[in-house]
């Protein structure tokens, strides 16, 4: 049998598609990262986006025979990440973006990302940067599905236009306007946060 980490991905498909413990193992390694990031973009959650990496990897493995080749295996698991992800705030009406904020006083480890050491940097200045997030994340809940999962790819993914296009299944010219009017929105809901915070201060 052929070394699964030798595969290219055709291989890697067909090898999920015959139910191979080993593929399962090397595209989890590969692409949970991006998976998580994509879901921690949409949801602002850390345990809810744990929850729902679950739910994508387990729906790739029961889906993957449907898989068709015609775009990237990374594309099509970034459309389930979304899917899920917006299915997940759509079910759940009790949804709330205030669950976002625990993940600024849960630790690197349990987040399973890099965030910034404030370490060295006082108690208030911490406060104050976990505010800034937590306005920016609350801005961010208030866009349009389309505009929230063009922004995210972009700057959550750093995905380039091109990907993000693929993934959406729009045009380019499609991508650049739902970002543009989501930098807008997110600019406009903003404002008022940062002017009476810079006011008080």
């Amino acid at each position: 049998m052929q070394n699964i980490s030798t595969m290219n991905e055709q291989e890697l498909v067909l090898a999920l598609i015959k139910g191979e413990e080993s593929a399962y193992r090397e595209v989890v390694n590969n692409y949970q990262i991006i998976v998580f990031n994509t879901c921690l973009g949409m949801l602002h959650d850390s345990d809810a986006a744990k929850d729902i990496s679950q739910d994508v990897f387990i729906e790739l493995f029961k889906s993957i025979h449907k898989f068709r080749g015609d775009s990237k295996l990374s594309t099509w698991l970034y459309r389930i990440s979304i899917n899920k992800s917006l299915n997940y705030i759509r079910d759940n009406k009790k949804y709330s973006f205030t669950k976002s904020i625990q993940r600024f006083f849960i630790s690197d480890e349990q987040q399973g990302i890099e965030i910034e050491d404030y370490s060295v940097k006082s108690p208030l200045h911490n406060f104050e940067q976990q505010e800034h997030a937590a306005a920016l994340h609350k801005a961010i809940e208030g866009l349009n599905n389309r505009q929230k999962t063009a922004f995210v790819l972009k700057n959550y993914d750093d995905l380039s236009y091109k990907q993000i296009a693929d993934i959406m299944k729009i045009s380019l010219s499609s991508v650049e306007s739902l970002i543009h009017r989501a930098r807008l929105n997110l600019q406009k809901s903003l404002q008022d946060y940062y002017y009476t915070h810079f006011q008080d201060s």
